[in-house]
């Protein structure tokens, strides 16, 4: 039986903190051949996920706060903004469907988030999402910027 309980959640925080990348996964799934990929991803706030779809083949994706506060954003092709949703561990709404072939981020607004994910498998390491061309990427100077502008459209900040 896997257990999700603070513990698991502050070590996976701790992690994230002290990452480059200022987020960590935690992987239920044992093997990437599953048809079914689950894990925890914690998440800070200064951590940018690029904008992504998940196509060929088409997943949904599912994201649940279960600490912390996170803005989800749903972009058309142009990446023009579509739809936003904050996800709230403690006031709701917890939980959100990400429809396959629709652009979308991820970007906690607490220190400590961390949120359950899945969606379906088999996941590819070599091909793992389909990044926006009009994103920038993550390791780059504007990634920030970007990220500060989403904020400011979504009237985050």
């Amino acid at each position: 039986m896997q257990r999700i309980g603070k513990a698991l959640l502050s070590n996976l925080t701790a992690e994230a903190q002290a990452s480059r990348r200022l987020r960590k996964n935690y992987n239920f799934h044992q093997d990437y051949s599953e048809i079914l990929q689950r894990w925890l991803n914690a998440i800070e706030p200064e951590s940018y996920i690029q904008p992504h779809k998940h196509v060929n083949p088409d997943k949904t994706e599912v994201v649940i706060a279960l600490t912390g506060r996170f803005l989800v954003i749903e972009f058309d092709d142009l990446g023009n903004i579509n739809d936003t949703m904050i996800l709230d561990a403690v006031n709701g709404p917890f939980g959100t469907e990400i429809s396959p072939r629709i652009y979308h981020t991820v970007i906690s607004l607490e220190a400590g988030g961390v949120v359950y994910e899945f969606k379906e498998g088999p996941f590819d390491p070599a091909n793992p999402k389909y990044f926006a061309p009009w994103a920038p990427a993550e390791d780059t100077a504007e990634a920030a910027t970007y990220m500060r502008e989403l904020l400011k459209k979504t009237r985050i900040i």
